[in-house]
């Protein structure tokens, strides 16, 4: 089997069971059966947008091989900002189609979280490794924090929407009804999100991560990763095609954000600190680097699990833990990778490369 046509069927594989997945919790909702708890419905939004953040973390990390731990502060751009759009439109200006508002809400996230993507990322990607780690840790932080100290309001009358920056000890004063209130975040915003847009959202995301790994760029920025020496002698741009995977990724967390900023009652900007980041890190390493459908298995255990283990009280997070040591010890085991690779070439055939490894 050529690498196109295994690439292609692990992207037609991977589709065709989200969307059974998606058919069959669906059906659970409907249905009320008894392993659709309340808990697990509650989750389902929320399943699917760490999904998304740990698929266009991967390509940032696993396909693209720049290590950030800033990825929590895209999609809190995201977040904040599909809140304050759909308060806007629900409040301002009157707008009662949850659908349609969570559409502009998103496009508004999107946009604003590739752009920053942009801007961060044309002096961020010209450095590397540890460094590179560090400035996006820092812009993390600085967005935590920016959003601290933003207040933003809406008067229902006029529909005319404020917004100020606390600056030194004073309070910024207001007209209308408050969105975002400082360090206390945004509370009463529409919750938009459903599990129906969550599914569609994460389609668009694998169809978005597929095709671009896929594509020429996407082989060229793969070249990169693996010797980027031997790329810039082959005329490659780096930095434009490090910029392309960084802004891709900046907008897909964005537009995960939304998807989770409105899911909730409130939300605080203290949630989408770097210990976020690393979570999320946590589920791409889990899955395996550069592995989109390890991502996909890795963020829906690792989002189920704690709920799962609520019932052993304080030693939850104390077994959650464990579970992790011991899935990282057992998938690096040259026993069990050898498995896994026989098993992947019994489904999917040799690829090109292993053939002609193996003639060497």
């Amino acid at each position: 089997m050529t690498t196109s046509k295994k690439n292609t069927l692990i992207t037609l594989v991977t589709l065709a069971v989200v969307t059974a997945v998606f058919l069959i919790c669906q059906v659970g909702v409907n249905t009320g059966t008894a392993w659709m708890s309340s808990t697990l419905k509650g989750q389902l939004v929320n399943i699917c947008a760490w999904i998304m953040m740990a698929v266009s973390l991967n390509l940032v990390v696993g396909i693209s091989g720049e290590l950030s731990l800033g990825h929590a502060g895209f999609m809190s751009i995201g977040a904040f900002t599909a809140i304050i759009i759909a308060s806007w439109l629900k409040r301002g200006k009157g707008m009662d189609s949850s659908w349609l508002r969570f559409v502009i809400s998103a496009v508004a996230a999107v946009g604003i979280s590739g752009l920053l993507g942009f801007l961060i990322g044309i002096p961020v990607l010209r450095l590397r490794g540890d460094y590179l780690a560090i400035v996006t840790l820092a812009f993390g932080q600085i967005i935590s924090n920016v959003i601290r100290l933003l207040y933003v309001t809406v008067e229902t009358d006029t529909g005319a929407l404020h917004m100020a920056l606390k600056i030194g000890t004073g309070t910024p004063k207001l007209a209308g009804k408050d969105i975002i209130k400082g360090a206390q975040g945004a509370s009463r915003m529409p919750q938009d999100s459903t599990f129906v847009i969550g599914f569609i959202l994460v389609i668009i995301t694998l169809v978005v991560v597929f095709n671009l790994t896929n594509s020429r760029s996407g082989r060229a920025i793969k070249a990169i990763r693996d010797n980027r020496i031997a790329a810039e002698a082959m005329g490659l741009k780096v930095t434009k095609y490090k910029l392309m995977a960084f802004v891709t990724g900046s907008a897909l967390a964005g537009l995960a954000g939304a998807l989770y900023g409105l899911n909730q009652s409130s939300l605080q900007a203290g949630f989408f600190e770097y210990n976020k980041s690393i979570e999320v890190l946590v589920y791409v390493v889990l899955g395996g680097i550069g592995t989109i459908p390890g991502s996909i298995v890795s963020a829906t255990a690792l989002t189920i699990l704690p709920e799962v283990l609520r019932a052993f009280s304080e030693y939850r997070m104390l077994i959650y833990a464990v579970f992790l040591i011991l899935v990282m010890i057992l998938t690096n085991n040259p026993l069990t990778r050898t498995f896994f690779r026989s098993l992947r070439t019994r489904i999917f055939g040799r690829t090109d490369e292993e053939k002609r490894r193996d003639r060497l």
